[in-house]
């Protein structure tokens, strides 16, 4: 390696000593929640019907059934959640720029009384202001505009599809774990119940490894939650059961 590829920019430490994950794009959001999502709901599902004294094959129908029906509402209600989110920051983003158009003194002011708020002195602040504003209403001061007032950035929201499959991908993937055993012909409430905790265990730890925490406590957390969900409807489908006429 040459010596000019190992010189370090000391003005630049993400190149160097840390990087960000991207935390604000919702992907990880839509895939743990999917996910998990999927595998309590359908834990609960074929739990409920299997403790009510189901076959294995309506136990495997309502399992199936559970996993699209899930599957398709998390991503219909994810797609139009983000986007109902993005058409308002376009609302915002309107309202902001006929703010400015109006008003470009006060808008002007109330940005360096923003800076201050941050720590700026009153010159620096009415300075960086001035700068900001050195030009007609333009889309760099309408999102330093955004980001103060609101805490948004424009230009960094998520993609309502994206949104909407991942949600649909990471449900199935989740609800599908507590049936595979009926898939492969060994199904029965305890192998069900088995293999939902083990798919608890790793979404859990994943979860909580991809966020920075323990992934042992990532995982026993959620088993644990998992469980509780599993006990009430174990319960109600022991107390209703299954009328064989």
């Amino acid at each position: 390696m040459s010596a000019a590829a190992t010189v370090i920019d000391p003005t630049n430490p993400h190149t160097y000593d840390h990087t960000h994950a991207n935390v604000s794009g919702g992907w990880l959001r839509a895939s743990v929640f999917g996910a998990m999502d999927g595998l309590v709901s359908n834990i609960g599902l074929i739990t409920g019907i299997g403790a009510a004294g189901a076959s294995n094959h309506v136990v495997l129908l309502t399992g199936i059934s559970g996993l699209l029906a899930g599957a398709f509402s998390m991503a219909l209600g994810e797609f139009t959640s983000v986007r109902s989110q993005n058409e308002q920051l376009d609302k915002e983003i309107a309202i902001e720029v006929a703010a400015q158009k109006r008003n470009p003194v006060g808008e002007q002011a109330e940005l360096a009384r923003e800076f201050q708020q941050m720590g700026m002195s009153e010159q620096t602040a009415h300075t960086a202001a001035a700068e900001i504003h050195s030009t007609s209403v333009s889309t760099r001061t309408v999102h330093v505009h955004l980001m103060q007032e609101l805490g948004i950035d424009p230009d960094d929201r998520p993609s309502p599809v994206a949104a909407g499959l991942l949600s649909f991908l990471f449900f199935s993937m989740g609800a599908i774990v507590p049936i595979l055993p009926y898939l492969f012909g060994i199904g029965s409430l305890m192998t069900g119940l088995i293999a939902g905790c083990i798919g608890l265990l790793l979404a859990g730890g994943i979860a909580a490894k991809v966020s920075g925490r323990n992934w042992f406590k990532g995982a026993a957390r959620q088993l644990l939650l998992g469980l509780i969900a599993v006990a009430v409807t174990y319960a109600v489908g022991m107390l209703i059961g299954v009328d064989a006429h």
